[in-house]
């Protein structure tokens, strides 16, 4: 088991990524004045928190511009503490705060195939952010997503520079 965190007022919450499209690593990072804890996710988690955020975040008054982050690149050094599994997001009322838990995702070796599957010995990182931090992150995170390959017209795949084969071309013609 990789270490736990849990950061209840981080001034800093974002999503990023290194690398070019097509070999992206993605991050969510969040730091307070002690610190920073990255840690490494899949473009779809990344989109599917956004969204969910998102929707709570409609539910909600709006939030004045000036409480939303405009500065939500990483933070340097951008090592991944360990790979996440599953996300938990539920809103605190009282607090008025979102509080966003990531569950390690561990590998577990059963016969002869690996089983990826998280336990009850995995590590948690717990962010309580503000809505205008969960704001920033829904921009931040629709903007890396959106900034990815073209997808392909015919089968919606993402094109690499040197195109790919479709398989709607029964993989004959480069696309």
């Amino acid at each position: 088991m990789t270490a736990s965190f849990e950061l209840p007022a981080p001034h800093h919450f974002t999503a990023g990524t290194i690398g070019e499209p097509g070999q992206r690593v993605f991050f969510v990072q969040a730091a307070d004045g002690s610190s920073t804890v990255t840690l490494k996710v899949e473009k779809q988690q990344v989109a599917a928190l956004a969204q969910y955020m998102a929707e709570l975040l409609a539910d909600l008054p709006p939030v004045p511009d000036e409480e939303v982050p405009t500065d939500l690149e990483l933070l340097e050094p951008a090592v991944a503490e360990w790979v996440v599994g599953t996300i938990g997001v539920a809103f605190d009322e009282q607090r008025d705060r979102m509080v966003v838990t990531f569950q390690e995702l561990q590998v577990v070796e059963e016969s002869d195939e690996p089983l990826l599957e998280p336990d009850d010995a995995t590590s948690l990182a717990t962010f309580v952010v503000t809505r205008g931090q969960a704001l920033g992150f829904v921009r931040r995170a629709a903007e890396l997503v959106s900034s990815g390959r073209p997808p392909c017209t015919l089968c919606g795949r993402p094109l690499d520079p040197q195109g790919h084969v479709c398989i709607k071309t029964n993989g004959h013609l480069p696309h």
